[in-house]
């Protein structure tokens, strides 16, 4: 038999090591490299999600195509400064109240203090030595979290910068790109490559327009809620929700927790607290079961589990950018598996698997019955 004909078989410990290997030094690579990665993928979300304006402005105004990718990107910087400055506005005018906010905080800081006491046996002395200990362990290292701090405002600033520059160039070289793929690509897998770049496409633009219109129904739906309980920056907190709800699972938390401090600050009944918390679940609620099952999750058929676990993961590797990058990306790998034959099976455990009918499950049970008999 020919030499070149043979292959080599490797046992099958030999390829699970292989495996877990080239998973670490994938993970590896995503920590250590998250300064450039971060970056160009939310670019690549964001040129996604353009690509419709540019295409109009192109092929229907006629607009040079150098000059519709330019105002595309313009478009969106002004829609999200304009939200920027919308709550940094906002955010001012609690500056002005902080007085007020001073004295009711420490109002609700002796109630808690009286509460201690007498459940407690805690007199305010120890309370006191408590709080100390636990502020000392907390700043101890300052210098420490000043150096994390700077860190995290300067690259938080470069991608500022960058993001919208590397938009552009996507954009403007996305010809380019799929060229060079497809000369990658061997003839026979073309087709496969065709599908898999446009499913890609509506599954990510789907999924980011679907963010969009989630973060407006969420912020409409909290905004009129503490309106109703008579929340004093009702509008700012509801804003602050929505965004922080595209952080999945933990953003919504967050957001509770940032809603009952900004009322405590501005409010001596603690009673409005369980009605913060009634709105929240409320919205959450309708969130979880409505909007993104009808809304985001269209497109995006990955199962619950997975999501979960991967927001972890990205989470623990990319901090809060990866979180909201997770389930695109998730997505995307999904589409890349499904049309590979050797990863379908991934693919399909990364997937929401359709619900059996009634009809078909009646059938196996009957069939089973049958020739049991």
């Amino acid at each position: 038999m020919d030499n070149n004909n043979q292959s080599i078989i490797f046992p099958a410990y030999a390829k699970i090591s292989f495996t877990l290997i080239t998973i670490a030094l994938i993970v590896v690579f995503m920590y250590f490299g998250q300064q450039i990665l971060l970056p160009l993928l939310l670019s690549l979300l964001l040129a996604i999600l353009l690509r419709p304006v540019v295409v109009f402005l192109n092929l229907k105004i006629r607009i040079p195509h150098v000059i519709a990718v330019l105002l595309a990107v313009i478009l969106f910087v002004l829609i999200v400064s304009s939200v920027v400055f919308f709550v940094s506005w906002k955010v001012s005018d609690i500056t002005d109240d902080w007085q007020q906010i001073k004295t009711n905080f420490f109002l609700h800081y002796k109630h808690l203090q009286q509460w201690i006491k007498l459940n407690y046996n805690m007199s305010y002395n120890q309370q006191q030595g408590y709080v100390e200990q636990i502020k000392n362990e907390t700043f101890s290292s300052d210098r420490n979290l000043m150096g994390s701090t700077l860190n995290s405002f300067t690259s938080t600033l470069v991608n500022v910068v960058l993001i919208p520059i590397y938009t552009f160039l996507i954009l403007l070289y996305r010809k380019l790109f799929v060229e060079f793929l497809y000369k990658v690509v061997s003839e026979k897998n073309k087709t496969t490559l065709v599908e898999v770049l446009n499913q890609v496409n509506v599954v990510v633009h789907s999924y980011i327009v679907g963010l969009f219109i989630e973060l407006i129904v969420v912020a409409t739906l909290t905004t009129t809620g503490f309106l109703i309980l008579g929340v004093k920056y009702a509008l700012l907190l509801g804003v602050i929700t929505a965004v922080l709800n595209l952080i999945p699972y933990i953003g919504i938390l967050a957001a509770g927790l940032i809603s009952i401090f900004a009322t405590l600050g501005n409010s001596t009944d603690v009673s409005i607290i369980a009605g913060i918390i009634v709105v929240n679940s409320l919205v959450q609620l309708i969130d979880n079961n409505i909007i993104v099952p009808k809304i985001v999750g269209n497109k995006v058929r990955i199962n619950a589990l997975v999501t979960m676990v991967g927001v972890i993961i990205a989470g623990s590797i990319w901090g809060v950018s990866g979180m909201v990058l997770s389930i695109p990306i998730t997505a995307i790998l999904k589409v890349i598996f499904d049309h590979s034959e050797p990863l379908k099976p991934i693919g399909f455990l990364l997937g929401n698997p359709e619900p059996i009918a009634k009809s078909t499950l009646l059938t196996k049970v009957l069939n089973i019955k049958l020739k049991s008999k």
